[in-house]
């Protein structure tokens, strides 16, 4: 892979991804307006105003940058553009974890890598899943993906680098859905969380156990 190409790694296409963002932002309005009608009850009119827009400006920002936001794989750095650009190094990152977030019974499979700096991070969505189906990251993006981490020495990004090959040769085989890698390890975090870290021992031994 030369340094000039760039690998896109969004899990969501962009039609998708607008579409969510739209919905935060009139869930952003009703929530602003609902709070800034509370709040006029005692503070009139310009306690609407300044409530409304404490609680509903944050929440379009977040919706602007997610409509926005893209990452890619340029080299051996993740690189994430939403209001600005933020880059990783992945050989000498030093934060590898698996989160699994749980959202109206569907699950994202999520790598996390960051730092340094410390607080420098970027998450790329691996898998979605809802039922026995789901979207999963692009055969080319995994593969890529998992030679980055491949060529880290940190075993966390070794593990992971063997769990995604373990996930591209599931798919190979034409193995379903509920039997790949990835949508076990959606299954096995428990429910009610909406966002949960598995602890890096017990994905190694996961992964260790599929051989």
């Amino acid at each position: 892979m030369t340094e000039a190409e760039a690998v896109p790694l969004d899990l969501l296409d962009r039609k998708t991804i607008r579409t969510r963002a739209r919905n935060v932002a009139i869930a952003a309005l009703i929530v602003a307006a609902a709070m800034g009608g509370i709040v006029s009850l005692f503070a009139g009119p310009t306690g609407f105003g300044v409530t409304a827009a404490i609680v509903g400006i944050p929440l379009l920002l977040l919706a602007f940058a997610e409509s926005r936001k893209t990452i890619e794989l340029r080299g051996g750095e993740l690189v994430a553009r939403a209001m600005g650009t933020r880059v990783v190094e992945v050989k000498n990152a030093e934060r590898f974890d698996l989160f699994v977030t749980d959202l109206r019974g569907a699950r994202t499979v999520n790598l996390l890598v960051g730092g340094p700096p410390k607080g420098k991070a970027i998450s790329v969505s691996l898998a979605l899943y809802a039922g026995t189906g789901g979207r999963e990251l692009g055969i080319y993006a995994l593969r890529r993906l998992a030679d980055t981490l491949a060529a880290s020495a940190d075993t966390r990004a070794l593990v992971l680098s063997q769990l995604i090959v373990a996930q591209l040769r599931a798919e190979a085989r034409g193995d379903a859905a509920p039997d790949r890698p990835l949508y076990r390890l959606a299954s096995v975090a428990p429910p009610g969380r909406m966002a949960q870290r598995l602890h890096p021992d017990a994905v190694a031994r996961f992964v260790a156990a599929l051989g």
